[in-house]
């Protein structure tokens, strides 16, 4: 899509769009609004249903959202019944008299019911699951996270995600995550609306997303709506909890990967609360001693959340991430015994206000965010390192819905700044040392209805502002379903552009070093999304999904293919195309679970640059990218009896393509003043063509038992299990310079204990 000249040119026509669409919506009506929580902690409760009858006869009827927030409208002036109803709560029933214009405000808490428990969380968990099919976007709770296995007894959000079709991760090291053929840095990853730059751990089995934090994640995969933007694969939006505002709780765990403390509680009853949380590595004197190598990791995380209700309509809250990362690259990427060995780092650091209004006198709900992010990363000597990059970004948003039966408006502003220090040490050398001031605004407008037959759309249109290369865009977004009952079709499409991007190697898919930058060329990356799906629900246990997608990638950036040392090249324009599709089925009971998903996809880049007619014989060549794995399946199963959790998962990947070598050759680089007769140069690769190599099938097998006893005041949770059962040697990395590889972690037997007190 060709860019405009400038954001004046195009602001008027949108904002008298956006006036046309609002006008119908401030006209005088009837309307309740409130927010949902839960009694006992007053956390929000997603989903409770709420309706207005007038005798027998449905008026209006609506589902909370995230926040716990309903809004009913455009229904006749009179007196009405209104019931909020949840599985596994008491109803709710009270009586409301609403007048014209009137806007009431109707807060409500709910009560557990003790009547069938099992049965009913097993149903409430079925709006999430990885058989949903919702054009792209998978909804996860703390209780999908629990059934998949992990080393540590208390879950993490990325062992959920890694077990998503067409959500590739190089393993069980390096912090990546590919989506959909998209790269680690065109992901938007928010935590609590503050954005998360490098959110996973060096280790592939931990995030800075411990579930204990955790609310609401929702992971669009493509397709995503106008009210996110500055990303052109996916979108990771997760919700932490508030903390409970009733009574303190917390828990303590020790495991041979990591231990953690967690705490919550009320700073002043039922209106203030806090959640605090702390993770710390302790593989040195732990896993380390239970596998025959090294594991030269270090990782940590801290979270802070502070949540008040500052009256009965408006909510804030604060929160707080840190985390760190540190890997000895030598030690993982080469053979043991090596005399270099560098370290790579990375640290996040991210700040955040959220403020919820519902002005009396409007019928709209409004979100303000303000935030503060941070990210350093390091490779080479931790004293001196040969490599850095630092990142600065202050974001602020402001969020409006209207409300009008079953149209809602949604409309937003934002303005983001950000300060981008790299020193590449001819890494990329057509980009310099450098310290970078960029700023990005603009504004959206997403109406959306629901109608009675149960189609549901959205229609939203992006303006999103890059000055620093005096370029703005319409990006246009729909998504649409239809439920039949036990039938249920989905699409979207959409159009997204990135302007600052991460800098890395792509020869493999396992470089942990990334660098941020505005986009070294007058292109900016964009994105068009085509997504479609359908799925069944079978005898009310049984989901079916299939969903096919199409991206079209525009304005990339990746090495030059020459034999220059390796990370040490030039950058060049690509394309890229991808296509893929998943099936996915997930049976579910009383005691159990089980969940089979396949994943198909290929990704394809185009490259262009003048050096590949002396290589190649060509000036433009197709290959497959490091993070191209065309095939994907995994089988997980939980299963409950006499007290014990019970949870299996086996991983398969094909290979992942690679660049095969032809020798070697000496090399001196010429980024200063050298004397080549002192300097003795260094070796560089003589590569074949792109890719044109195909690393061996990845395959694990991992289990875990838990039993929970519960003790006066508490809980004791036990848990017991193996990392790669059958020890399968996969591989991790082959380093095509040294021709050597290194594979994943071995069999590794785990056990932890997790002590919960006050729950």
């Amino acid at each position: 899509m060709k860019p405009l000249p400038g954001y004046t040119s195009i602001r008027v026509p949108i904002i008298t769009l956006l006036l046309l669409l609002l006008t119908p919506l401030v006209a005088s009506a009837q309307v309740v609004r409130g927010f949902i929580t839960d009694a006992e902690d007053g956390e929000p409760l997603e989903g409770a249903t709420v309706v207005l009858r007038q005798d027998t006869t449905l008026v209006a009827g609506s589902a909370t959202d995230r926040d716990g927030f309903f809004a009913l409208s455009r229904f006749p002036v009179g007196e009405y019944q209104l019931t909020v109803t949840f599985i596994g709560y008491e109803a709710v029933v009270d009586t409301v008299r609403v007048a014209a214009g009137e806007i009431l405000l109707r807060n409500y808490r709910l009560t557990l019911s003790n009547e069938a428990l099992d049965e009913v969380l097993v149903q409430g968990d079925r709006e999430t699951g990885l058989a949903q099919v919702d054009a792209g976007r998978i909804s996860v709770r703390p209780a999908d996270i629990a059934v998949v296995p992990s080393p540590d007894v208390s879950g993490d959000l990325i062992n959920y995600l890694s077990a998503i079709p067409g959500l590739v991760t190089v393993g069980d090291r390096g912090g990546q995550l590919f989506v959909r053929g998209g790269e680690p840095w065109q992901n938007l990853v928010l935590l609590d609306g503050m954005w998360v730059y490098q959110p996973f751990h060096v280790l592939g089995f931990f995030s800075a997303f411990p579930s204990d934090i955790l609310s609401h994640v929702d992971v669009y995969a493509g397709g995503y709506g106008s009210a996110y933007g500055g990303r052109i694969s996916s979108v990771i939006d997760v919700q932490s909890r508030s903390g409970s505002k009733r009574a303190y709780s917390g828990a303590v765990s020790a495991a041979p990967f990591v231990t953690s403390l967690l705490l919550e509680g009320p700073v002043a009853d039922d209106r203030v609360s806090f959640l605090a949380s702390v993770r710390r590595s302790v593989m040195d004197r732990g896993a380390e001693r239970l596998v025959s190598e090294p594991l030269p990791f270090d990782f940590g995380d801290v979270f802070v959340k502070l949540h008040t209700i500052v009256s009965s309509n408006s909510q804030l809250s604060l929160t707080a991430l840190r985390t760190f990362d540190e890997g000895e690259v030598g030690t993982a990427f080469q053979p043991r015994g090596s005399e270099s060995v560098d370290v790579a780092s990375w640290r996040n650091q991210a700040y955040g206000l959220r403020y919820l209004v519902l002005p009396r006198a409007f019928p709209v709900l409004a979100e303000f965010l303000v935030s503060y992010s941070r990210l350093q990363t390091a490779v080479g000597d931790p004293d001196n390192p040969a490599r850095t990059g630092r990142l600065g970004a202050v974001n602020t948003v402001a969020n409006v819905t209207h409300f009008a039966g079953d149209l809602e408006v949604g409309w937003g502003v934002f303005a983001r700044t950000l300060e981008l220090t790299t020193e590449l040490g001819g890494l990329f050398q057509n980009v310099f040392a450098q310290r970078e001031f960029l700023t990005e605004v603009g504004m959206y407008v997403e109406p959306s209805i629901r109608l009675d037959n149960g189609m549901e759309a959205s229609a939203g249109l992006r303006v999103h502002n890059f000055p620093s290369k005096s370029k703005a865009f319409v990006e246009p977004r729909i998504r649409a379903a239809w439920d039949r009952g036990v039938d249920r079709l989905s699409a979207a499409v959409g159009l997204y552009h990135q302007e600052v991007v991460g800098l890395t190697d792509q020869r493999d898919a396992a470089g942990v070093f990334t660098a941020w930058s505005a986009v070294p060329f007058p292109r900016v990356p964009s994105a068009l999304h085509i997504i479609g799906g359908y799925g069944r629900t079978i005898r009310g246990r049984i989901d079916i999904g299939i969903e096919a997608y199409h991206k079209r990638l525009e304005g990339l950036f990746v090495p030059e293919w020459t034999a220059f040392p390796r990370f040490t090249t030039r950058l060049q324009e690509a394309d890229g195309r991808v296509w893929g599709g998943d099936i996915r089925l997930e049976a579910r009971g009383t005691r159990f679970l089980a969940t089979l998903t396949y994943g198909l996809s290929a990704v394809q880049y185009r490259a262009r640059q003048e050096s590949l007619e002396l290589w190649y014989g060509e000036s433009a060549i197709d290959y497959r990218p490091a993070h191209d794995r065309r095939h994907q399946i995994n089988v997980l199963g939980a299963y409950r009896v006499n007290g014990y959790e019970i949870s299996a998962r086996w991983q398969f990947g094909s290979g992942l393509p690679y660049s095969r070598s032809l020798g070697f050759d000496g090399f001196v680089l010429m980024n200063e003043p050298v004397d080549v007769y002192e300097e003795s140069g260094t070796r560089r690769v003589i590569y074949e063509r792109p890719y044109n190599g195909t690393l061996p099938t990845y395959h694990r097998l991992d289990l875990s038992v838990e039993k929970r006893i519960d003790t006066p005041g508490g809980a004791l949770t036990l848990q017991a299990g193996v990392i790669n059962l059958y020890d399968r040697e996969n591989l991790f990395y082959l380093d095509t310079f040294t021709l050597t590889r290194v594979n994943q972690l071995p069999i590794i037997p785990t056990f932890g204990i997790k002590y919960g007190f006050g729950q």
